[in-house]
């Protein structure tokens, strides 16, 4: 039975990864965790330099999910080449780092310092709801988006991701503008906006008003938009936004993922990824699919067959 699947030109010996934000660089997760299973630890957003984030509170739980307003805290890229990436080299899967910035000239400057590092791929974070200056701008326009796309792929020794705001009119106007920007894959989706009001108080219960609404809330919607981007472009997907369980992540991969990320789910279950690989494997042992590429994408109409 082969559960491993190509992206990039890489091998990834099966399709789940962790989610950007959700899993550190791992060392968290170790005692949980065995990064060896992983087809890839996606690591936290990385900036050029330092991130302090927003201020507290900045979570808070909602009815199917959670809402985050961390707002990129990040140790800059001097420390993450310095004790991450040293510590995921320790384990046999694929690393991917996630890159975060303000301009594109942050973007750029952070790429080129991944250049020479051992490192599989890049993710490039031009969505994330929490982020004021360019980020919001650069996952909302298709233009930008195929703008910043071809800057970073002018400069980055290692295959683009381009990740996916859902906070857009039509999602396949953005995986379209990122394919023609050059990216070699897309990632999607981020975190849908949010908001909580706490109605004793009378006031806002994160201090940035505005939050990312991760969890199994935003699944089907999700889905629908992996569904979406894979009739319209040409370039792997990597599925993700509210996988809970195998189900969920079959779910992605028959609407045309690739692979798929976990995130909120490691919150509430820090095994969740070692679970939802081996709930793919005893799906394709009692469907008896040998090869788990045969799935992807290969959703169909019950009355067309």
């Amino acid at each position: 039975m082969n559960m491993k699947v190509e992206m990039c030109g890489l091998t990834l010996k099966n399709p789940v990864m962790t989610a950007s934000g959700t899993f550190g660089s791992g060392e968290e997760y170790a005692e949980f965790v065995d990064l060896d299973r992983l087809g890839a630890v996606v690591t936290k957003g990385v900036a050029n330099v330092p991130w302090e984030g927003n201020p507290t509170p900045r979570v808070a739980e909602v009815y199917g999910g959670m809402l985050n307003a961390i707002g990129l805290q990040n140790p800059g890229i001097d420390l993450f080449i310095e004790r991450d990436i040293p510590f995921l080299k320790k384990s046999d899967t694929k690393i991917i780092v996630n890159v975060c910035g303000h301009t594109v000239e942050d973007y750029v400057e952070v790429v080129k310092r991944l250049a020479d590092q051992p490192v599989d791929m890049l993710e490039i974070n031009i969505s994330c709801p929490n982020v004021k200056e360019g980020g919001i701008a650069f996952g909302q326009n298709p233009h930008t988006v195929q703008q910043i796309t071809a800057e970073i792929k002018k400069h980055a020794a290692q295959p683009v991701i381009m990740k996916l705001s859902p906070n857009v009119t039509d999602i396949t106007e953005m995986a379209r503008a990122a394919e023609a920007g050059g990216a070699d894959a897309l990632s999607l989706i981020n975190t849908l906006t949010g908001m909580k009001i706490d109605i004793h108080k009378r006031s806002f219960v994160l201090a940035n008003r505005t939050g990312g609404m991760s969890g199994p809330a935003i699944h089907p919607v999700a889905v629908r938009m992996v569904y979406q981007c894979a009739q319209a472009v040409n370039i792997p997907l990597i599925g993700m936004g509210g996988i809970f369980t195998a189900e969920d992540a079959i779910e992605m991969i028959l609407a045309g993922a690739t692979a798929v990320a976990v995130g909120t789910a490691s919150f509430t279950n820090p095994r969740a990824t070692m679970e939802i690989i081996s709930g793919i494997r005893d799906y394709m042992e009692a469907y008896q699919v040998k090869d788990i590429r045969e799935l992807i994408g290969a959703v169909h109409d019950e009355k067309h067959g």
